[in-house]
Parts: C-alpha cells; sequence; structure tokens
C-alpha cells in the first residue's frame, strides 16, 4: 500500500469528504467549498487530476510538430500532433531535471528540444538525444516523455492525468456524431480571449448552468438565445414548442441531429432554436461568417449546447462556433478562454469581422465575470450560509453541484482507501 509521511492531507480530505457526505440537497454548497485553499488543492486532485478535461482543438494543431500548452494546477501539459498526425498529450517536464519543455501557449517544432539542457524528443516523446555526458550505462529508452491520457472526438481533444480514468467513450460517440457537419478538422480558431475572474471555478460554472439572472444582467445574449433547452420545461409556451418541432424537421430533413442527449449529470447535449428569425448569436441575429461550417447548409441550426463537467460549455451555429474552457487558478480566482471558430478557408475582414463575431460574448462573459466576482465577496462574508436553488431555474446548477459532491466523494474515498495512514 502507498505510504505517506502525515496524516495531514488524508485528515483534510477526509474532512472534505465529510463536508460534503453532510451537505444539504438542493442548497449551494458550504464556504469552504468556495474558498478554501485546502478544498481548492482537493479539487486539482480529485476532480481536475482524475476526470477528463476539455483542452483545445484539433484544428489548433493541424500538422505535425504543431502543439498547445496548458497548466492542470501544478502540471505542465503539452499536446502535440506527431508524424502519425496523432494528436498525444504528454506531460511538460524533461526527464533529465524537471524544467518545462514547450514553453509557448501554441507553436511548431521538428523535435521537442528542452531548454536548459537541449535534452531532445520525438512528437512522440521519445528521448532521442540527452549529450554525451550521461555515462556508458545510460539508456535513452527508460527516458521518454511521460504520457497523458488523450482522446479525439468531433475535433475536440480531452485529456485525463488519472492512472485510469473514468469512461467516456459513449459520449465521444455522441460527440463527434454531433459535431460531424462542422467538420472541425476543416474550421480554425479566428479569435479567443481569456478572462481571469476572482472567483472560485464553481462559481464560474454555477453561474452557467442557469439562465435565472439572463433578463437581468445579458440583454445583448437574450437578443437570439432562449433560455430553455427542453420543450419539457414547464415554462415553455406552447408556441415555443411549435417553433422547436418546426426546426426539429428542417435540421431532420438535412441530417443534423438535435435531440437531447445526457451521459448522467457529467455530459449532455442538445440543439435548439435561437429566437425566430435569428440564425447567429450576434448582436442582431444576422450571420457572424459568410461561409458556413462544413457540410452545413441551412444557417439556421440554432445552438448545439455541448455540456462537459469539469470545465467546458458550447455553442455550435450553422456559420461559427464558440468553446468555454474553465482553468481553476486558484482557490478565488479562474481563468475563461473562449474561443469562436470558423471555417479555415474564412478570411478576416471578407468572410468576417471579428468585432461582430465576438460581441455578444465579450459583453456576456464581462458580465458574468462581474456576477461571479460579486458572489464571491459575499461568499467570503461570515454571513453567508448555503442557500436553496431554484427546482425551476436552476435545475442544472443543482445538477452540477450533485456531480461535483458525488465526483469528489467517490474518487477521495477511494484515494483514502488505497493509503495507509501512519499509526
Amino acid at each position: 500500500m502507498e505510504q505517506i509521511n502525515t496524516t495531514l492531507i488524508g485528515s483534510q480530505l477526509g474532512d472534505t469528504v465529510q463536508l460534503l457526505r453532510q451537505r444539504r440537497p438542493g442548497y449551494s454548497l458550504p464556504q469552504a467549498c468556495y474558498n478554501s485553499p485546502e478544498v481548492f488543492a482537493a479539487d486539482m486532485e480529485q476532480i481536475f487530476c482524475k476526470e477528463w478535461l476539455y483542452v483545445g482543438l484539433t484544428c489548433e494543431i493541424p500538422q505535425p510538430g504543431n502543439f498547445i500548452t496548458l497548466e492542470v494546477g501544478n502540471n505542465p501539459i503539452t499536446i502535440v500532433r506527431n508524424k502519425q498526425m496523432e494528436v498525444q498529450a504528454f506531460h511538460n517536464v524533461c526527464r533529465h531535471r524537471g524544467s518545462r519543455i514547450c514553453l509557448p501557449k501554441q507553436g511548431k517544432v521538428a523535435k521537442m528540444v528542452c531548454p536548459y539542457h537541449q535534452w531532445t524528443y520525438e512528437l512522440d516523446g521519445e528521448l532521442l538525444y540527452a549529450g554525451n555526458e550521461m555515462g556508458d550505462q545510460f539508456d535513452k529508452a527508460d527516458f521518454p516523455l511521460k504520457k497523458v491520457h488523450t482522446k479525439t472526438a468531433g475535433g475536440y481533444i480531452f485529456i485525463s492525468l488519472a492512472d485510469e480514468p473514468p469512461a467516456i467513450d459513449d459520449f465521444l460517440a455522441e460527440l463527434a456524431r454531433y459535431l460531424e457537419p462542422y467538420d472541425l478538422e476543416n474550421a480554425k480558431v479566428a479569435v479567443q480571449s481569456e478572462i481571469l475572474e476572482d472567483a472560485n471555478w464553481k462559481l464560474v460554472i454555477e453561474n452557467n448552468r442557469e439562465c435565472y439572472h439572463c433578463a437581468g444582467s445579458h440583454p445583448e445574449l437574450l437578443n437570439t438565445l432562449l433560455e430553455w433547452d427542453d420543450t419539457t420545461d414547464p415554462r415553455a409556451s406552447d408556441a415555443f414548442k411549435a417553433h422547436v418541432a418546426r426546426k426539429a424537421a428542417e435540421w431532420d430533413a438535412e441530417g443534423i441531429p438535435h435531440e437531447h442527449v445526457s451521459f448522467g449529470l457529467r455530459n449532455r447535449m442538445v440543439r435548439m432554436p435561437l429566437a425566430e428569425g435569428k440564425v447567429a448569436m450576434t448582436i442582431d441575429g444576422s450571420p457572424a461568417c459568410a461561409k458556413t461550417l462544413g457540410r452545413v447548409q441551412n444557417r439556421d441550426l440554432g445552438s448545439l449546447r455541448i455540456l462537459h463537467l469539469p470545465n467546458s460549455w458550447n455553442h455550435g451555429q450553422g456559420d461559427h462556433l464558440i468553446t468555454f474552457q474553465v482553468i481553476p487558478v486558484g482557490p478565488q480566482k479562474t481563468k475563461v478562454i473562449t474561443k469562436w471558430v470558423v471555417h479555415k478557408d474564412a478570411v478576416e475582414g471578407v468572410d468576417y469581422d471579428v468585432e461582430k463575431l465576438r460581441r455578444v460574448w465579450d459583453a456576456t462573459n464581462a458580465q458574468d465575470r462581474a456576477l461571479a466576482e460579486e458572489n464571491q465577496r459575499g461568499i467570503n462574508s461570515m454571513a453567508y450560509e448555503p442557500g436553496p436553488y431554484s427546482p425551476t431555474y436552476e435545475f442544472g446548477v443543482v445538477n452540477f453541484v450533485d456531480w461535483y459532491a458525488d465526483t469528489f466523494v467517490t474518487n477521495a474515498e477511494g484515494q483514502l482507501l488505497s493509503v495507509k495512514l501512519p499509526e
């Protein structure tokens, strides 16, 4: 059994498990879950280092040697396209003395070379060169880059740092089916933004999972977005249901998937129409790009809404697709990366205008940032106590919080059972 040299880690992890086991269902989480450094460290260990994470798009690394980098907590990661055109992820850590190897956020290399002592790795992670100073007993084959579990589907890239990641293949098969019309291998990121929110990552996700706040906060978004994503919602009107039925018939005729598909509380996707007469999430609902994506002919594809917990939500339209990636940075600090994706042959200034493409979600992201940060400030107060979620308007938040708590407890209890604490 694995040995640890202190009871502190086990005790803190056990305390968080108890906190989550004793939480009140249908209510927001205990204060420590939103601001405690210890709980944040445990979140990174039990959620972000054990679950599947959305990390980018295959079109961002179209050719051998193209790479992107990110950090999962303290773990630098490189995702690279190898010579066989496969997408692989590695710990971005040199096997010599641990320096990071690929330093830019994105780039292209013939080989991966550590800037410290020039140890050189092939694109598949094999160590090719370690100088002539390592001695006769040194075998390069013993020191490849450490691989990270990697899967792709429909142009999306997912990684897991776990030794044995959870099952995800059923979701990826459906994701590939829903994204097939867009042909994202032949797309490009037209523009992206990064914002740093002074709020816990769970507050960022919670805010996204409900539109209770939309009417009072998101005028630009509600020019085109319809709040509901299910005709069984008790608030859905007959007119809304008829609108959905008309659009669904059009999508069926073109072979565009649209049904609501869920995989537990973790992953879901559905295509829902935008407001009548709107074809894109732009300020006036008009197209954002002259070229449609992939095989799309009908510009009015509504919004393909994809949720992947713990770190992504997405909106796919006929002419562009928007991805959102959440990266926890600290107990009260979260990075949100937004990417606007268009056909690879679309020309900026001719086929699309960047300001028009991003205006609605730039405004919405800024509004959501302010909401999450004010939420965090209030939660930090001695007056905070968990409050009730609306079962009608905030069922998505309830689902997320339930998923988070159940997943954390399951992962943590498995770890605690495998660790022998000193007597």
